[in-house]
């Protein structure tokens, strides 16, 4: 029952982050993610073999600390944009912010739920492991390294000279540190738990009753 609620909580937080990107962008001017059907809660368009079920399945399985993978990225089309680097940008935060935001909701939800049903204890650890999966999801895609949300975040962030030199960096070198950041080479941690953990803490110390 465990590992079904951490499957649909994370599929539903992935979809909830690349549909919110989907909707920035549309309403930035470019309709290519409605256009290719993306704008929909539907899981089957939005799935990555890989990001979406072998990787969540695996870190489920060897017990990690928090869950995270990725879907397949919603298609943006740059030229639609006014003003491309700023709101790619835009769009990319869009999807962290959505998890951040859909954890306050599931947290002011539990919070009345617990004041009208005070003794419904089995409700707490599904609405726990949901809301910290948001939050995961969220802290990770923020780290700065493409193709996570962070880099393109920080692209749009820094001058156009930085940012072409960072962008000529990350795009060879993305994967292999995000790889880097997730195998456990200190101890029995990653790197990337070590560095987000105390955040994921501290943002479930205000959002659990």
């Amino acid at each position: 029952m465990d590992i079904l609620i951490i499957i649909v909580g994370f599929g539903f937080a992935v979809i909830i982050h690349e549909v919110a990107h989907g909707l920035m962008a549309e309403r930035l001017g470019d309709p290519t993610a409605r256009l290719m059907g993306r704008l929909t809660l539907n899981p089957i368009p939005h799935i990555d073999v890989f990001g979406s079920i072998i990787l969540p399945l695996m870190l489920i399985v060897f017990r990690a600390p928090f869950i995270f993978g990725w879907a397949k990225p919603v298609p943006v089309d740059p030229y639609n944009l006014q003003h491309p680097k700023k709101d790619m940008a835009l769009i990319s935060l869009a999807g962290p912010l959505s998890n951040i935001l859909m954890a306050i909701i599931l947290s002011i939800f539990l919070r009345i739920l617990l004041l009208v049903f005070p003794f419904a204890n089995t409700i707490f650890n599904p609405f726990v492991t949901i809301i910290a999966i948001n939050i995961a999801l969220a802290v990770f895609n923020l780290i700065p390294v493409n193709p996570l949300d962070g880099g393109k975040i920080l692209t749009g962030i820094l001058p156009i000279k930085h940012a072409r030199a960072f962008n000529q960096f990350i795009d060879k070198a993305g994967i292999l540190l995000i790889f880097f950041l997730i195998f456990p080479i200190f101890g029995c941690n990653s790197l990337v738990t070590i560095i987000i953990s105390p955040i994921i803490t501290f943002f479930l110390r205000i959002l659990l009753p």
